[in-house]
């Protein structure tokens, strides 16, 4: 009886999980999802689309033949880019934030940044982590606690 229960909840699992993403065509992602990849990252291509409902938040997930992965928010504005440990394009990042890293970091790279629901979180390379407010000014910082 146990195996019988263990089995419905484990095939239960999958179905969700495989709903929770679902390969979709780059056409049918929200405009602005779009014109961000093309002007951003035109120098590669879209390897995987996906929907996506990670932690209860629908969205998109974006794999890029480079390694990077992008996630939009349902509205197409983006949540997440995720270099891979390399450097990723900065034109879309706050201008306060790039300048922090030139001031503070000025042989480092942004690798990562992540709009949170409170904050955004910036990782650079040699794996240096900054938090800032959502406006870009500066919460945590390994070496300088604010």
């Amino acid at each position: 009886m146990k195996n019988r229960i263990l089995m419905v909840v484990l095939l239960l699992g999958f179905v969700i999980s495989a709903k929770a993403q679902k390969k979709i065509e780059t056409t049918e992602l929200p405009k602005p999802a779009q014109e961000f990849l093309k002007k951003y990252f035109s120098n590669t291509t879209i390897d995987i689309a996906k929907k996506d409902a990670e932690h209860g938040e629908k969205g998109y997930e974006v794999k890029l033949k480079d390694g990077t992965e992008v996630e939009f928010w349902k509205d197409g504005s983006y949540r997440e880019v995720d270099g891979d440990d390399k450097p990723i394009p900065t034109g879309f990042i706050p201008a306060s934030v790039k300048d922090y890293v030139a001031k503070n970091y000025p042989n480092e790279k942004i690798t990562h940044i992540d709009y949170g629901h409170k904050d955004l979180d910036v990782d650079l390379t040699n794996n240096i982590d900054l938090e800032f407010t959502k406006e870009g000014k500066i919460l945590k910082d390994k070496n300088n606690v604010k």
